[in-house]
């Protein structure tokens, strides 16, 4: 096997010349670069890439960290961070928590023995201490999609007015009860989506029914929403509407209406939250939120590489709030 050694005896200069080459960390000239990856192609050198990472301080390795690729959310999620990372010179470690909070704090402990440059995390909650401590350490940390309060860059949706757009247009056209489904209230994204919901109500001076409200911490592990609709229209309980804080949520909630007897959106309109590619493929259509899920994780990828190279490190953490989009399609009953 080729040794850097004999890269700079065919290519006529040093081992440090060599090494510069090929880390980039210094400047070498036109002619030295091509005579150095000349040499490198003809003896197949293998770089050994763990010891120019340690010389460096840097593996070029970074952790996304999420709930759940199953979870169609992620998929465009973890291409965005990986697309933008591979651009920059950065390779991507996944990793699936289950919402399990000891398997989080495991990955991290291991990562960190990998020499991870910076962590992504989209599972941010109430619980993330491990999240702060990293921080703390002066570890590179960016959340994506979950926000919480702790002073680094963040990559979330305006979840507030998102939802208050949903629900103020489920009111325009004449829907005088709105319901809604609601994921784990410690997760911020969720709580911010049910202060946009009782916020569009109180401007349309709607009074807010508690009974409407059938997502919350109380029933935080529940992912099918199919038995709590069930359950409201069996107690008689039938709003206009009910706005959905997630596509994949939405998808029960339809089939709830629709095995009870009833129709959307003749009988109930529904929206959702996320504009998932499989929402437009529905019958009908489900008319939700569009968030960018690409090109927020390729920011994601973005804001922690150019902390992790300092490029900008002094700026101070920023948190970027995304637009979200109102997609129209065939769950709301025209006024």
């Amino acid at each position: 096997m080729a040794t850097i050694k004999d890269v700079a005896a065919l290519a006529g200069v040093s081992i440090s010349t060599v090494s510069r080459t090929l880390s980039g960390i210094a400047p070498v000239s036109d002619e030295t670069r091509e005579a150095v990856m000349k040499a490198v192609e003809e003896l197949n050198y293998q770089p050994n890439v763990l010891a120019q990472g340690l010389k460096r301080g840097r593996s070029n390795l970074i952790s996304l960290i999420i709930p759940n690729i199953m979870n169609p959310i992620f998929p465009a999620v973890a291409r965005g961070v990986e697309d933008r990372a591979r651009n920059m010179g950065f390779n991507v470690i996944l990793c699936n928590t289950d919402e399990k909070l000891d398997v989080e704090e495991d990955y991290v402990k291991k990562l960190q023995m990998r020499w991870v440059d910076g962590y992504i995390f989209a599972t941010a909650s109430g619980n993330s201490a491990h999240i702060r401590e990293l921080h703390g350490q002066g570890v590179p940390v960016v959340l994506l999609i979950r926000g919480m309060d702790l002073a680094v860059d963040q990559i979330v949706l305006d979840n507030f007015k998102g939802a208050y757009e949903a629900v103020s247009y489920l009111i325009s056209q004449g829907n005088g009860s709105v319901a809604i489904y609601n994921g784990r209230t410690d997760i911020e994204l969720y709580q911010e989506r049910y202060n946009g919901y009782l916020k569009a109500l109180e401007d349309a001076g709607i009074p807010f029914d508690e009974n409407l409200v059938l997502g919350s911490a109380q029933n935080a592990e529940q992912t099918n929403t199919y038995p709590s609709v069930m359950e409201m229209l069996e107690k008689g309980l039938r709003p206009d509407a009910i706005f959905v804080a997630s596509d994949p949520m939405a998808l029960g909630v339809m089939r709830a209406i629709r095995d009870f007897g009833l129709r959307v959106p003749d009988d109930i309109s529904v929206i959702g939250f996320d504009n998932l590619e499989f929402s437009a493929m529905l019958e009908p259509p489900l008319t939700t939120v569009s968030q960018p899920l690409y090109k927020m994780g390729a920011l994601a990828a973005e804001r922690l590489i150019k902390r992790i190279e300092r490029k900008g490190a002094s700026k101070p953490p920023r948190i970027f709030r995304i637009n979200s989009k109102l997609i129209v399609r065939h769950t709301v009953k025209a006024k």
